[in-house]
C-alpha cells in the first residue's frame, strides 16, 4: 500500500493545479484519473469543444454582420458537427499533453482508475479488474461536475440531449429547443444559431442571466433575437415528448414547441457518484456538491475539495486558485492564503458578455453613492470594423472619489477587455486611470476612456 502526502482525485483545472502546488513545495503527490486521458471536463465535456465550435460560429456570424459584397458564407446542407469541429483534436491533444508534462515536471505520480474511499485515510482505485489501495495525509477531491438530469426529461431518446452530449450529435439539426437560459444554455444557443439552426430559448426567469447587469442582459437578449433566436422568458418546459421525427415540448404558458432536437440546460451537479464520500465522513448536498469552508476544507479536516464539485462560481479560473489555496492551507505553506475578491466572469455567448465588481443593482442595494459611464461599440472604429453595432462597455464608479466599483461589457472580446477593469479594481483605481491612459488606435480598449468621459459628464451634469 503506497502512502503519499497528498492524493488528488481528478485532473481538471483544480486537480492539476492543486497537485502541482503541493509538489512544488516538495510534497509527495499522486493524482487519480478515471478517464483514459488527463484533463477533466475541459477536455471531455463542453468546455474546450464548445469554444472550438464558437470560433466557427463566430466567423460565420462575423461575415454576416459585415455583409461584404461578393462574399457569401453559409453552412452546407448535410454538414456534420464533426466537420465544424475539425480543429478540435489537435487542440485537445495539445492540452492533454500539457497537463501530463506539468504533472511529470513536478514528479507527480499518475494513477489510472476509479477512486473510492474505504475510510477517511484510505482510497481504493479500481482499474482493469484490479483494485489497489493508497493512503495519504491529505486528500483533494477535484472531480468536477456533470449536467443535471431530472427524471422527467427523456434523455434516453437520441433527440434529447444535455450540454455534454449535444456536441456529439451526428449532424447539425434544423431546429433546437434549448431549455434553460443560464450560462451554458445561452452560450450553446448563440453558437448554434449562426450555423442555421432555428433556436427557441426557454427560461423560467424574467430575463436572461439574472446575475448580470440588467441593461447588458437586455442587450444580449436583443442581440439573440436579431440573430434569429426565439427567446421565451418567464416560462418553463412541463413535458417533453419525443416522436419519430421531432420532439414536442409543452411549456407552462400552454404553448407547444415542435423541434428536431431538445437541449436541456438545467444546471450541473457535483460529480461525486461512486466516490463513497460517506465512508470518509464527507458531507454532500442534494446536488452532489461538497460544502467547504473558506480554506476549502470539507467536513473532514484533512480532506479538501475545489473546483466545480464545490459549486459556484464553477469557473476554470477560480477552480485553479481554489485548489492552490487549499493546498497552501493543508500543508501550512505561506504562499496563497485567500481567493481574490475580484473575480471576472466571462460568458462566451455571441456576443460575449463579461463583468467584474458591482452592478447598478448591487450598488443600489448596498446604498452606495455611484454614477455610471457608457461607451458604445458603434462609436468605436474597431467596433465598427468588427461589425458589432450592439456592443457596450459600462462603468460603475463612486461619485465622491470616482473610484471604480464595477465594469460590464457586452460585445466583441468582452472576456479579454474585462481584465483591464479587474486590474484597475485590484489597484484601487478610479475612472481617471482610464482617462489618463493612452490606448492604441484603433482598439476596443479605447472604450474605457470614453466610458470614463461619459461618466464624468454625467457627474458634472448631476
Amino acid at each position: 500500500m503506497a502512502h503519499f502526502d497528498l492524493v488528488v482525485i481528478g485532473t481538471g483545472p483544480a486537480g492539476e493545479k492543486g497537485a502541482a502546488q503541493a509538489a512544488y513545495f516538495g510534497k509527495r503527490v499522486a493524482v487519480v484519473e478515471r478517464r483514459a486521458v488527463l484533463g477533466g471536463a475541459r477536455i471531455h465535456a463542453c468546455a474546450l469543444p464548445s469554444k472550438n465550435l464558437r470560433e466557427t460560429a463566430l466567423s460565420l456570424s462575423g461575415f454576416r454582420q459585415r455583409q461584404a459584397p461578393g462574399v457569401r458564407v453559409a453552412v452546407e446542407p448535410g454538414v456534420s458537427l464533426s466537420d465544424l469541429l475539425c480543429k478540435q483534436e489537435p487542440i485537445l491533444s495539445a492540452e492533454i499533453a500539457r497537463v501530463r508534462r506539468n504533472l511529470e515536471a513536478h514528479e507527480v505520480t499518475i494513477l489510472s482508475g476509479q477512486a473510492r474511499f474505504a475510510d477517511a485515510r484510505t482510497l481504493l482505485i479500481d482499474h482493469d479488474g484490479h483494485t489497489r489501495s493508497v493512503t495519504a495525509d491529505v486528500f483533494l477531491v477535484a472531480t468536477g461536475s456533470m449536467p443535471f438530469r431530472p427524471p422527467d426529461i427523456p434523455f434516453a431518446h437520441p433527440a434529447v440531449h444535455d450540454s455534454d452530449g449535444i456536441l456529439r450529435v451526428d449532424r447539425i439539426p434544423a431546429s433546437l429547443a434549448v431549455l434553460g437560459g443560464g450560462v451554458v444554455g445561452c452560450e450553446l444557443a448563440s453558437m448554434f444559431a449562426p450555423l442555421g439552426v432555428r433556436i427557441t430559448l426557454v427560461d423560467q426567469g424574467p430575463r436572461l442571466l439574472p446575475f448580470a447587469d440588467e441593461e447588458l442582459s437586455g442587450i444580449l437578449a436583443a442581440a439573440f433575437r436579431h440573430a434569429g433566436i426565439d427567446v421565451r422568458p418567464s416560462t418553463r418546459a412541463v413535458e417533453v415528448v419525443p416522436g419519430a421525427d421531432s420532439v414536442v415540448t409543452t411549456l407552462a404558458d400552454g404553448s407547444r414547441l415542435t423541434t428536431e432536437r431538445v437541449l436541456f440546460c438545467g444546471g450541473r451537479v457535483g460529480d461525486t457518484t461512486g466516490l463513497h464520500l460517506d465512508l470518509a465522513g464527507v458531507h454532500v448536498d442534494e446536488r452532489g456538491r461538497i460544502p467547504v469552508d473558506a480554506t476549502y476544507r470539507t467536513s473532514v479536516p484533512h480532506i479538501y475539495a475545489a473546483g466545480d464539485v464545490v459549486g459556484f462560481p464553477a469557473l476554470a479560473s477560480t477552480s485553479m486558485e481554489q485548489a492552490r489555496i487549499a493546498m497552501c492551507h493543508a500543508f501550512d505553506l505561506q504562499y496563497k492564503t485567500r481567493l481574490s475578491p475580484i473575480l471576472p466572469l466571462g460568458i462566451y455567448t455571441i456576443p460575449e458578455l463579461s463583468m467584474v465588481g458591482e452592478t447598478e443593482l448591487s450598488a443600489r442595494q448596498k446604498g452606495l453613492d455611484f454614477e455610471i459611464g457608457r461607451a458604445f461599440y458603434r462609436d468605436n472604429p474597431r467596433g465598427q470594423i468588427a461589425g458589432d453595432a450592439d456592443g457596450m462597455l459600462k462603468l460603475v464608479f463612486a461619485r465622491a472619489d470616482r473610484r471604480l466599483l464595477g465594469a460590464h461589457i457586452v460585445g466583441e472580446r468582452a472576456t479579454e477587455l474585462i481584465h483591464i477593469a479587474s486590474t484597475c479594481l485590484g489597484l484601487g483605481g478610479s475612472i481617471d486611470t482610464f482617462i489618463d491612459a493612452v490606448y492604441n488606435y484603433p482598439t476596443l480598449s479605447e472604450l474605457y476612456k470614453y466610458a470614463a468621459y461619459d461618466g464624468l459628464g454625467r457627474l458634472r451634469n448631476s
